[in-house]
């Protein structure tokens, strides 16, 4: 087994089709099959064997997905860094993985400007580096069959957790990215007539696995930009007449700021959201102005992605669907024993799409497993019917005067309001009551937030304990580069001011206390 298959499969059926479309560039199966082969042969030329770590950190580009479908080929595991890491973060994670080759962008060579700190890299490849990519394909040779792997063997090595303390590297098999693929195609009912586009990072584990390894393992085809810009996702929609649709809530919600969004929307048959739990309000309302689902997933990098879908069939509005394949859901409770249908608990998960564990972890590998079922850290609960709903974060829990608040409940009924385009509830410390709610909200263009209007809609709808005790307008929230708001980070700036309140953090207006 060797996920690299996927690619020349999809090469030997569809060779003449276009596999990626970037900007003016359009690379058909065979050619993007051919170009990693060359890839494959010139690592193995430069000493890498199969079961070497490889690493990538780079932007989004056709050349990325050629390196590391390459390596992959070559038997190597691919480790898939994000390029907007910070010099030490970058040292850190490249000290853990310890991989033989580098794939970047001459921007980073600075940060790695002395090698006798890093003796396991033994090559660079970027324009500047050891070995300019371009140099590299010549050193290769356009035929080669992907390296025999077991199933168990690692694939890729994911990082995550670095938005909340020290990143871990997520093992991911060839099987459970293998399982994800097939599983995101089904029940996305993907063809190789779709369209999809990609602007999130390549080394997430959405823009990895869900949508770029699903989409070459269907045959379709990937439109991909280095990042978001607005404007150039909806030249790029129109252009390529794009059939997938691929955004985290914080996009759709920008999304519906457009007059003509149904209009810029008219060659999309599918929608998607990752990254956080969407928010129902926001669901009915882009049905409304577009006519299309929003569709969801559960899943996380541990899982190589999806876990459960909502669905072609029976769409639930608020749920995240029943779970895929054979992958098995079980809600427990703290203690690890299952709770029946409607009972809130962790989320646990069992299946061929689960993590072979942390790199270098393995205690904290144990910590997150009851024998073989995987612990979320998600607060749900499942329906009658088998459909799962996101209660919220376990991290996320706030405690106030001994009452247990979960933000997204607040968070649900903020949506409701006009005024509001996007909020995050959190608690900050607090004397009296341990912690307090509070909310911190981002209006809509022309609108003002008003925070007795607020409390008093809020108390009519919530427990008084939920209310929030303050308000606070901001005109962004901080984002992780998939879009997913950092409440981390959102409360490491609150607090900071706290208690002297000076000084404020940038785009910040308190409004009422109580």
């Amino acid at each position: 087994m060797n996920l690299a298959r996927n690619l020349e499969q999809a090469a030997f059926y569809f060779g003449d089709r276009p596999a990626v479309i970037e900007g003016d560039r359009v690379v058909t199966f065979g050619e993007f099959d051919r170009e990693a082969n060359r890839v494959a042969t010139a690592l193995a030329e430069l000493g890498v064997k199969p079961g070497d770590p490889v690493a990538l950190c780079a932007p989004n580009s056709y050349q990325w997905l050629a390196f590391y479908f390459g390596a992959l080929k070559a038997g190597a595991v691919v480790v898939t860094l994000s390029n907007a890491l910070q010099r030490h973060e970058l040292l850190r994670v490249l000290d853990d993985a310890q991989p033989k080759v580098l794939f970047t962008v001459d921007e980073r060579l600075d940060d790695l400007a002395d090698r006798q700190d890093l003796p396991y890299l033994r090559y660079i490849v970027s324009p500047q580096g050891d070995i300019p990519y371009g140099e590299l394909l010549e050193r290769g040779s356009p035929t080669f069959k992907a390296a025999e792997r077991e199933r168990s063997d690692t694939a890729a090595i994911l990082y995550t957790g670095g938005t909340t303390g020290i990143p871990k590297g997520v093992m991911l098999s060839h099987e459970n990215i293998l399982t994800s693929s097939h599983n995101v195609s089904h029940y996305e009912r993907s063809t190789h007539e779709d369209r999809a586009i990609c602007y999130l990072p390549l080394n997430h584990v959405f823009a990895q696995v869900h949508i770029m390894n699903a989409t070459v393992l269907s045959g379709g085809s990937l439109i991909l930009l280095p990042s978001f810009d607005l404007e150039q996702v909806l030249e790029a929609i129109e252009r390529h007449r794009v059939t997938k649709f691929y955004g985290v809530p914080t996009i759709y919600i920008r999304l519906l700021s457009l007059e003509d969004l149904e209009e810029r929307f008219r060659s999309v048959r599918y929608c998607f959201s990752a990254a956080s739990s969407m928010h129902a309000e926001l669901v009915q309302q882009w049905k409304a102005r577009t006519g299309l689902k929003i569709h969801e997933a559960y899943g996380m990098t541990e899982s190589a992605s999806m876990v459960t879908y909502n669905h072609y069939w029976r769409h639930v509005v608020g749920s995240v669907g029943t779970p895929v394949g054979t992958i098995e859901v079980q809600i427990r409770d703290l203690e690890g024993n299952v709770l029946p249908p409607g009972a809130e608990g962790e989320i646990c998960i069992r299946g061929p799409n689960i993590m072979r564990g942390y790199l270098k972890a393995p205690e904290e590998t144990r910590s997150v497993f009851w024998d073989d079922w995987f612990r979320s850290g998600d607060i749900g609960l499942m329906d009658e019917d088998g459909y799962l709903y996101i209660v919220d974060r376990l991290k996320d829990l706030i405690i106030t005067g001994g009452e247990n608040v979960y933000p997204r409940e607040v968070e649900e009924a903020l949506y409701s309001r006009p005024e509001v385009e996007e909020c995050a509830v959190i608690g900050l410390p607090d004397k009296e009551w341990g912690e307090r709610v509070v909310a911190c909200i981002v209006p809509r263009k022309g609108q003002e937030i008003d925070p007795q209007a607020l409390k008093a809609y809020l108390k009519a709808r919530l427990s008084p304990f939920k209310v929030p005790k303050e308000f606070i307008t901001m005109t962004s929230l901080p984002k992780s580069s998939t879009g997913k708001t950092l409440k981390r980070e959102l409360k490491r700036r609150l607090t900071e001011g706290l208690p002297s309140r000076q000084p404020e953090c940038e785009g910040v207006d308190r409004g009422a206390r109580s």
